[in-house]
């Protein structure tokens, strides 16, 4: 019966962010999309696959992380250097993109699997600081670095593009603070539904597996787990470096859909990463499906009321407000789980009278 009911709410997520699909092309087709909300669509599916990858670590694993922005810049860089790196020799720019995709979330989840290693013995405030750190320090190193090809191969710099030392056959790839400039713009809203529907198949088969009732454990008592034979150390940089890996995915679908990638604080900053927590949280901790709805509503909501000036934010403070209550009060958690109760025993009642 768990199974079967498991095997149902997935189903209902999937089938969630499915319609949601199939109400945006009936929009577009029908002409009801504005170009407000065209703009907004890969922002939104980027949005809900840092949600749901980070929730796998402080929803499942039940770590506070804070450099979530910092794997998401490493794969949006990777990524974006890559496809323009691979121009010549690839002319596909679906095939570059595609690539790029899985460079991104190897290059983050190694970057992951690396700070883990030192950074998971630690708990609490000193992770969250820790790699609230790492970010600020992968954005900043992004932002003095200079890239350039020519015939003889790569040069690097930290100073400037006229320190490379390049021929006159040389290309600037990336130009420090200016970022990387001419990436294709491949990423669209079906692909990104696409990676956010692998995203949920991951993480979801994840938890409901044998390693994600593992890490469930350790982050419900970590000296239990530890006492059955558990490996606290593998399960936690499992998850931590997977979470990052889906990151960097994230970062490659935001890079593509841009003409210039900068790192920036609006970008890649602390702020990011605490936005991101805050779908999270504002989701429910562990609750896949909150945190995509989170991530949508708080991203499209302050854009869609632009038009309300002076009532915009407070409405926006509202919502967040209501989705807190409704999501942490043990009030409305006991009304929800009473609710539930009454309907699985009404379609019980329905199927005993048939």
């Amino acid at each position: 019966m768990d199974a079967k009911r498991i095997r149902i709410q997935n189903g209902i997520t999937y089938g969630m962010v499915i319609a949601f699909w199939v109400v945006i092309q009936i929009m577009d087709k029908t002409g009801n999309l504005s170009s407000l909300l065209k703009g907004l669509l890969v922002p939104l599916c980027m949005y809900a696959i840092l949600a749901v990858s980070l929730n796998l670590t402080v929803g499942i694993l039940g770590e506070l992380s804070l450099g979530h922005a910092g794997f998401m810049c490493l794969g949006a860089f990777s990524g974006a250097f890559f496809t323009n790196c691979m121009e010549a020799a690839m002319p596909s720019a679906g095939l570059r993109f595609f690539l790029a995709l899985i460079l991104g979330a190897v290059v983050a989840g190694i970057f992951g699997l690396l700070i883990g290693i030192p950074v998971l013995r630690l708990k609490g405030d000193y992770l969250a600081i820790v790699t609230l750190a790492f970010g600020e320090i992968i954005k900043n190193l992004i932002n003095v670095m200079y890239v350039g090809r020519d015939a003889a191969g790569f040069h690097f710099s930290n100073k400037d593009a006229m320190s490379l030392g390049m021929d006159d056959t040389g290309v600037v790839i990336v130009k420090g603070a200016q970022g990387i400039t001419g990436t294709p713009r491949a990423a669209t809203f079906t692909i990104g539904i696409l990676l956010l529907l692998l995203t949920l198949f991951i993480v979801l088969n994840l938890i409901n597996s044998r390693t994600g009732r593992a890490i469930m454990s350790i982050r419900d008592n970590r000296i239990a787990a530890e006492s059955i034979g558990i490996n606290i150390t593998k399960y936690k940089l499992m998850a931590f470096s997977i979470s990052a890996a889906l990151a960097g995915m994230a970062g490659v679908l935001y890079a593509h859909s841009l003409s210039t990638l900068q790192a920036t604080s609006n970008n890649f900053g602390y702020n990011k990463s605490i936005l991101i927590l805050v779908f999270v949280v504002l989701g429910g901790l562990g609750n896949m499906r909150g945190s995509i709805i989170a991530a949508v509503v708080l991203t499209a909501l302050p854009e869609m009321l632009r038009g309300l000036n002076d009532y915009r934010m407070l409405i926006y403070a509202i919502v967040l407000i209501i989705m807190t209550i409704f999501n942490s009060s043990p009030k409305a958690i006991e009304m929800r789980s009473v609710l539930m109760d009454k309907l699985r025993h009404k379609k019980a009642a329905g199927k005993e009278a048939a």
